[in-house]
């Protein structure tokens, strides 16, 4: 499973670079590698939410179906989905450098308090704003959800969900 990850994700790096660095190119616009590699950082998280939304719309659209209030899919798509997020973001995401270090259990605790705010609280205040209060269909409000809670959720995955820390060395006289 890996190795099929790495694949995918170096794929996706070099085919995206390819298509980036020709467009930008045409306004003779050049990027650095930190830069490139801050906007990769930023797709793969957005490949990972993809799949998030793909897993939790399933749920969603599957609790629907069977009856069930939109509160109650969305919050069982939510539970799902953010096991697949924290999977893909902590291994190829939001990567440890050398000397870093953070612990897994604890960035899946914030994964799952950073998720609650956004998938959960905001999704479901703006689910309400679309369904009951605009009359939006009931399977269109989360595609609506997608343009404001994808951003929100990048900042705060990565300034503190998946925030390393340095390992620290003790040096002895």
């Amino acid at each position: 499973m890996e190795k099929v990850g790495k694949i995918i994700w170096n794929f996706l790096d070099h085919t995206a670079k390819i298509v980036v660095v020709w467009f930008l190119g045409l306004f003779k616009i050049k990027i650095t590698d930190e830069q490139w590699d801050k906007f990769m950082q930023f797709v793969k998280f957005c490949v990972v939410g993809l799949s998030n939304f793909i897993i939790s719309y399933v749920v969603y659209a599957a609790a629907l179906a069977l009856g069930f209030h939109w509160l109650a899919g969305s919050i069982l798509g939510f539970v799902i989905s953010v096991l697949n997020a924290f999977y893909w973001n902590n291994k190829y995401v939001f990567t440890k450098g050398d000397g870093e270090h953070r612990s897994w259990w604890m960035a899946l605790l914030k994964t799952y308090i950073s998720y609650a705010f956004s998938g959960l609280l905001l999704a479901n205040v703006l689910l309400f704003l679309w369904n009951d209060v605009l009359g939006i269909p009931e399977l269109l409000g989360p595609i609506i959800n997608l343009v404001i809670t994808t951003p929100i959720n990048f900042v705060i995955n990565k300034l503190w969900a998946f925030k390393t820390k340095k390992n620290e060395t003790t040096e002895i006289d």
